[in-house]
């Protein structure tokens, strides 16, 4: 997320930086693009990155990609279409419709910030009603703007006397420092309290705490963690 930052409004895109919808294109082949910079001003350039039905990236086919008002060109570096000139007004190419060739099965299209910092606060894909695709959102393979993670795997506690502790880490994919964690564990007994925490980035720390007055040995039981991604005021 380097060169991506947000507001209170939308995004402040660095040069090279972009945001963009993933698509199912096997049978939508076109689409409009509609962006809204603060103030109304002029900026950004289209960006499109296709992919095939596997999912692998599809290099510098010419056949896979048209749009009104600008000459696509492929940039080897982020493998990816993009518009040879600035989305304005006075070029009457603010707004795009781009075409995807037959083989494109996916596509990611949307707005980089070429020429420079661009404070990007809409962003909006159309297709044609009679043939509009879903918009993979949050899907598990496409966890993009996900809030919620959540794992559960099997904990063994060891035997633990009056107010012994017990550790166990477990990977979540996602997990980053600060995030809100919490963890439940499959038992009916009362003698335990559960603490979560991020510790490391996919690295989530369980700590259960005794608080009987006598030791106590569980079986094996499912553990559950889930997290939050806090929310930047």
């Amino acid at each position: 997320m380097d060169g991506i930052a947000g507001t209170g409004r939308g995004l402040l895109l660095d040069a090279n930086r972009g945001v963009a919808f993933v698509v199912q294109t096997t049978h939508a082949k076109e689409f409009a693009l509609a962006h809204w910079l603060a103030d109304g001003a002029d900026g950004g350039r289209l960006c499109v990155r296709c992919f095939d039905g596997a999912g692998n990236i599809r290099e510098n086919l010419a056949e896979d990609v048209l749009a009104s008002g600008t000459t696509m060109q492929w940039v080897v570096a982020s493998k990816s279409w993009q518009a040879g000139a600035v989305m304005q007004d006075s070029s009457l190419n603010r707004r795009q419709t781009i075409r995807l060739g037959p083989s494109v099965a996916f596509a990611q299209i949307g707005i980089i910030g070429f020429d420079g910092q661009i404070d990007l606060q809409a962003l909006r894909l159309y297709g044609l009603p009679e043939d509009a695709p879903a918009i993979l959102y949050g899907c598990p393979s496409l966890p993009a703007g996900t809030r919620t993670l959540a794992l559960e795997t099997s904990w063994d506690l060891p035997s633990l006397a009056a107010g012994a502790t017990a550790n166990v880490d477990v990977t979540v994919p996602g997990a980053r420092r600060g995030d809100y964690a919490d963890a439940s564990l499959d038992t009916s007994s009362i003698a335990f309290v559960l603490d979560c925490h991020v510790w490391s980035n996919n690295s989530v720390r369980v700590t259960a705490r005794n608080v009987s007055v006598s030791t106590v040995d569980l079986a094996a039981a499912p553990l559950a963690v889930q997290l939050t991604k806090r929310r930047i005021p």
